[in-house]
């Protein structure tokens, strides 16, 4: 059984009724430009497939189907498709149907079935800064509009997602292999690079050289850039004795790595060192706390501890406490198919979980930011820090 069908089952067991998803919609551009396509991680995660418009349904009796989009042959000659064969041995789902039969088979589910699974919008998305993908969106209103009860699968699959399995690990630790070595040879070029542009351009050389790509848009902020967190202009020129802080990942097998480094360029002043030196204790004594078993709770607390005394460290913790304003982000999300990954909003850590660990003091006042970020999987013992072998100092 493929690990596909395997993921499915699992779904079924946990929903207890028919569940319709769909793969996200191609977007364009500019003029007849598309944007990159990048699938919807549930789908990916229930079938493999990494094209756009199919959609899967799996019925309460276990039966899966993929129903495949309507593609011109000017569209098949021009950018090519995936045929329902391959589809078919890719998912390991039990048929493939062209679009008609696929609508005649899905308005039949919808018309006998009175609850239905489906992909419901994503809970943070008032906070996003752009449009989702409508193609997931635009079948969870059809649905909803046919039947009696709709049951949003998203907190499930985000369980599923949460704990890896061994092909999984074995993708995130070949992403982080490889993209330590595009670091440690990056490193190498800070005395010759002029820009930012140019460690950015090492790191996707390195990566495409590998056969791999970026899992997210690199992040290579000079001094005062990296108090801006998702900086990803990388045009400035790189200081002559400064930081430069890198947020790259490279993608494997559709799983991601995401690590930070901030490096010195020439020398750095006490102060920068200071702040490198603050934030390195306090992300080596937040990767020493996880465990399995241990509340996310109290996880928080104690993060929320050790980044308190490294500000406090450095001048920058005043009353009433301005904690937040020196480091405004999350600490860990999970890591695998997207990014931030899900992983369930557990009480607990459990063993298979990978997430991230990335504290960071950002000072604009000052035009210093810092952040150290590793990828860390949680094992039945402790924990396995994925990328611990590349260096976090200056």
């Amino acid at each position: 059984m493929s690990p596909y069908s395997q993921r499915r089952l699992r779904l079924n067991e946990l929903t207890h009724c028919p569940v319709v998803i769909a793969a996200n919609a191609a977007l364009q551009l500019s003029g007849d430009t598309p944007v990159s396509f990048m699938q919807d991680a549930n789908f990916l995660y229930l079938t493999g497939i990494n094209e756009a418009g199919w959609q899967l349904i799996i019925e309460q009796n276990g039966m899966t189907t993929l129903i495949a989009p309507n593609i011109s042959e000017i569209h098949r000659i021009f950018d090519g498709a995936l045929s329902n064969d391959n589809a078919k041995k890719i998912s390991g789902v039990d048929k493939v149907v062209e679009q008609e039969e696929g609508k005649l088979l899905l308005d039949s589910l919808l018309d006998r079935e009175n609850t239905v699974g489906v992909l419901g919008p994503d809970p943070h998305e008032e906070h996003f800064s752009f449009t989702v993908n409508p193609a997931p969106q635009q079948l969870y209103e059809e649905v909803k509009a046919n039947v009696k009860e709709v049951i949003d699968i998203r907190s499930v699959l985000a369980k599923l997602r949460g704990i890896k399995d061994t092909a999984e690990i074995e993708a995130i630790r070949q992403a982080v292999k490889t993209t330590c070595l595009a670091f440690e040879k990056v490193k190498e070029s800070l005395k010759t690079a002029q820009y930012e542009y140019n460690l950015e351009a090492e790191f996707t050389y390195l990566f495409r050289n590998q056969g791999l790509k970026h899992a997210y848009e690199p992040i290579v902020a000079a001094d005062k850039n990296a108090c801006t967190l998702h900086y990803i202009q990388n045009d400035v020129q790189l200081p002559k004795n400064g930081l430069v802080l890198m947020d790259v990942g490279a993608r494997f097998n559709d799983y991601a790595a995401d690590i930070t480094r901030t490096y010195a360029i020439g020398t750095p002043t006490d102060r920068q060192v200071a702040v490198h030196g603050a934030v390195e204790k306090a992300h080596h004594e937040i990767i020493a706390l996880l465990k399995p078993g241990l509340s996310v709770k109290e996880y928080h607390e104690k993060v929320d501890e050790v980044l308190k005394a490294a500000l406090k460290s450095l001048g920058l913790l005043g009353e009433p406490e301005n904690y937040r304003t020196y480091f405004p982000h999350a600490i860990s999300h999970g890591l695998g198919l997207d990014v931030h990954d899900p992983l369930g909003m557990p009480k607990e850590f459990e063993p298979g979980m990978v997430l991230t660990v990335e504290p960071g003091i950002y000072i604009p006042e000052e035009g210093i930011g810092v952040r150290i970020e590793d990828d860390i999987l949680i094992t039945k013992d402790g924990h396995e820090n994925l990328s611990g072998h590349l260096s976090t100092s200056l």
